[in-house]
This record gives structure tokens, C-alpha cells and sequence, in this order.
């Protein structure tokens, strides 16, 4: 089955494209699962992520039945260490069927932002990786999500994790393990500057070896960038030993032949 569970509308205010517009191309690329993700509504970072006005208007607008395409609706919730009063229960407890954690602020900085690009020097490699790993495993521990979304985020620059960290990533991975998690292969890292999808190949390793299951997205931000990447980061999976593909409906888990 051909999946792809994290993509964005214009509900988010940094991506292009209609709902409608996005399952054509997915029908197009021979797509069977494709999940809508937009970024939840929060009290931070407001301008790039729809409103709560806007969330009962996005979930209904994608509960459109298609014949030849499953439509999942989910959400991407930001993740924000020592700021878990940030998860509203409307989101929390929204109607989807599945929630991505993900972690892009270490408190007000946007670390994978060029327009902070800046504050890398000031905090430096180790820190940031050391308190973003943190972070995932705070997010893990809350238990209201199924997916983690672009585990090695911080590398989209160029700074990849610093070896001394492998021990706590290692760490991270087996307590999303414990908390039934599933580990996202987001192709999006493919069109950045690292030119590599998220998470590594050395992270998917260890997952495998963990038990970790894993699911497949393109992270797409406009309709040219559904399925970019795909057949790479399959590829990847069946090179490590992955045969199979998670999916949730209403936050329960499926297994699916990788193909």
C-alpha cells in the first residue's frame, strides 16, 4: 500500500493549496492512504497555524468521501518542553485519527527556522540536540500522540546530532517503543538543505532493532510536493529489514504490507 500521512493546507498559513486539490494529485500518484495533517491550533506561533475557529471548519472539510483514496484527517501538534499547559484539550481530543508530536520551538526559538537561523551559534550543537531530544521524550511521555514527526529535525541545517548523543537518542526511540508510538519516514528532509529524509538511516537502524513500527509521509507544504521523495525512503525501510506500514484509523493502529 502507498501511504502518506503528514501533509498541509492552506488552513496552516505557510502551505498552498486546496484539500480538494491535494487528493487529485494523491489519486494521480496512485496513492491508497493519504492523511491530512495541518498544524493544531495553539496559543503560540499563531500566524502560521490554523485558529480554533478554523479546526471544526477543517475537519469537516475533509470528511469527503473518494472511491478510489482512503482520507485520514489528522492533526501536527507542537510540542513545547515545560509548556504542556500549550496542549489544549480541543486538539487533544479532537476528532482524527491519529495526532503527529512534533517539536519545532526549544521554548520562543524556532530551531528550524532560517529567520532565527542565527541562534545556533549562540546555543550551539550539543545544547540544542541535547534539549530537543529531551523535548521528544517529554512529548512521548504525555501519551496523546501516535506519530512523531521528523524525528532528527534539527539537522535541516547541516548540524547533525553529535555522536555523544546517540546514547539518549537511542534512550528516546525505546521510550516511544514503550508508549506505542510509531516513528515517521518524512521525506520532506530530502528538499532541504541536509538533502536526507528524517529520521536517518543510523536512527532507522536502531529502530528497527528496537521494534519500532514506522509510516511514510512527504511533510507536503504545496501539491508538487505530495510523494516527493517516496520511493527513496522506501527503499530505505526495505533495505533495513521493514516489510510493514502503520496507519491509525481513530487511533487505532494497522499494519500493512510495505510495498
Amino acid at each position: 500500500m502507498r501511504v502518506d500521512l503528514h501533509n498541509h493546507t492552506i488552513y496552516c498559513n505557510h502551505a498552498d493549496g486546496s484539500i480538494e486539490s491535494y487528493i487529485q494529485r494523491a489519486c494521480e500518484l496512485g496513492i491508497h492512504i493519504f492523511g491530512f495533517s495541518c498544524h493544531a491550533p495553539m496559543h503560540f506561533d499563531e500566524k502560521y497555524r490554523m485558529s480554533f475557529a478554523q479546526l471544526p471548519i477543517y475537519l469537516t472539510e475533509i470528511t469527503q468521501q473518494h472511491d478510489s483514496i482512503e482520507i485520514l484527517r489528522a492533526l501536527e501538534v507542537d510540542y513545547i518542553l515545560g509548556r504542556e499547559d500549550l496542549l489544549d484539550e480541543a486538539v487533544l481530543h479532537a476528532d482524527v485519527d491519529y495526532l503527529i508530536g512534533s517539536v519545532h520551538f526549544l521554548d520562543n526559538w524556532g530551531f528550524d527556522n532560517p529567520e532565527f537561523i542565527g541562534e545556533w551559534k549562540k546555543r550551539g550543537a550539543f545544547t540544542t540536540w541535547d534539549t530537543y531530544l529531551s523535548s521528544l521524550q517529554g512529548m512521548a511521555k504525555t501519551g496523546y500522540f501516535q506519530i512523531v514527526g521528523h524525528f532528527d529535525l534539527p539537522k535541516i541545517f547541516g548540524h547533525v546530532m553529535p555522536i555523544e548523543l546517540y546514547k539518549k537518542m537511542e534512550a528516546t526511540l525505546q521510550i516511544m517503543y514503550d508508549m506505542d508510538m510509531v516513528l515517521e519516514v518524512n521525506a520532506a528532509g530530502l528538499r532541504k538543505h541536509i538533502k536526507e529524509q528524517y529520521p536517518s538511516r543510523i536512527i532507522l537502524e536502531k529502530a528497527k532493532e528496537i521494534g519500532l513500527n514506522v509510516t511514510l509521509s512527504s511533510d507536503a507544504h504545496s501539491v508538487a510536493q505530495i510523494g516527493f521523495g517516496y520511493d527513496t525512503c522506501v527503499q530505505i525501510l526495505k533495505d533495513i529489514g521493514f516489510n510493514k506500514i502503520a496507519i491509525f484509523r481513530k487511533k487505532q493502529r494497522y499494519l500493512l504490507d510495505l510495498e
